[in-house]
């Protein structure tokens, strides 16, 4: 009989990389991780013992711990966040049920940088958007992102501890035909069919390389985003819900066609 507070790795899954994503809080001990050096997209590795620190993370989102077997680590202390006001709940089967799960991505530990903080050139367009979309939704919700003249920012990198992205001579940015939306899809193991279909649309409308039919549409939103907004924060923030209907759209909308609504919409 499932326990009234666990969640499946499938139901979790459906979640990972939307707006409604819960906040997962890692707290496999220290050698499970040595052992299966993996993380869930999203997640945040704490101790378990830091039960203030967690509390603190969360705020009023919900939360779904991770412990290596799913069991007392994680039973437990989704029981102490829910007796302290937090709407948690643990993985049931933990990572061995994560890694058993069809399509559940799996980024390695070692993929990702030191510093939550990421850099780029201001008055981005598409790629400078779509990039921090994936990073908060898939790799580091709590990541920060820096907007500045295209020649500073090797030196603000320096400066800020911050991971430079889609600028010249970097890991994070085009190579060829594919941009630097493929490039962290590729670092972090994240190719995901979903995930797929959107770099295809995000490559053309930033590459005008390939034929996508979505792309057009990608390419006019986004620019006129970056006619609303003078500030390249606001502007990412109007943009993540965008990207948020283009990526649902790509998982599980893309069989929708204007004949499915008998020809009206």
């Amino acid at each position: 009989m499932a326990a009234p507070n666990e969640i499946t790795p499938k139901q979790l899954l459906r979640l990972i990389g939307t707006p409604d994503a819960p906040m997962v809080i890692d707290i496999c001990l220290d050698e499970d991780r040595a052992e299966d050096p993996y993380l869930i997209p999203g997640s945040i590795p704490q101790a378990h013992t830091q039960i203030d620190e967690i509390i603190t993370l969360a705020g009023d989102r919900s939360v779904v711990v991770v412990c290596q077997k799913g069991l007392k680590l994680s039973m437990g202390l989704a029981s102490i966040l829910r007796s302290r006001g937090v709407d948690a709940e643990f993985l049931a089967g933990g990572m061995y049920g994560w890694r058993e799960t069809a399509d559940a991505p799996r980024i390695p530990v070692s993929a990702f940088p030191k510093s939550t903080r990421w850099v780029t050139r201001h008055r981005p367009k598409i790629d400078r958007v779509a990039t921090p979309w994936l990073i908060k939704r898939f790799i580091d919700p709590n990541a920060e992102f820096l907007f500045v003249t295209p020649d500073q920012v090797a030196n603000v990198a320096e400066r800020y501890d911050a991971t430079p992205f889609d600028i010249a001579d970097v890991a994070f940015s085009h190579r060829e035909e594919r941009c630097t939306f493929d490039a962290v899809l590729d670092h972090f193991a994240l190719r995901t069919p979903a995930l797929d279909t959107l770099s295809q649309v995000v490559r053309a409308a930033d590459t005008g390389a390939d034929n996508i039919p979505q792309a057009a549409g990608l390419l006019a939103l986004s620019v006129g985003l970056s006619r609303m907004h003078k500030d390249d924060h606001t502007q990412l923030n109007a943009a993540m819900p965008l990207y948020d209907a283009l990526y649902r759209w790509a998982r599980d909308g893309q069989s929708e066609t204007h004949s499915s609504f008998g020809g009206q919409s």
